[in-house]
């Protein structure tokens, strides 16, 4: 059964934008950095959706990596991943 495209409110929505956090957490953790980019994007877009109210509700931990450490390796200020190499 495939889930329905249904857009999160209320407690749905921040439990998804904790979820995507720990996913990128977990995955820096395992110096996977194209996977955890991904991740960490996904679940900017949905915190940046959150009402303030809403925000307090994510654990401080997983707001501070979310918008400052992974910020500073991942920002628009730093080198864009090079695309994989060609074998000729």
């Amino acid at each position: 059964m495939k889930k329905q495209n249904i857009p999160l409110t209320g407690d749905a929505l921040i439990k998804e934008v904790c979820r995507r956090i720990r996913v990128a957490r977990s995955y820096w953790d395992a110096h996977n950095n194209a996977a955890c980019r991904g991740e960490r994007e996904r679940a900017l877009a949905l915190y940046n959706t959150l009402t303030k109210e809403q925000k307090q509700q994510i654990p401080q931990q997983l707001r501070v990596w979310l918008r400052y450490r992974s910020e500073k390796y991942f920002g628009a200020h730093r080198t864009p991943p090079k695309s994989p190499r060609k074998s000729k």
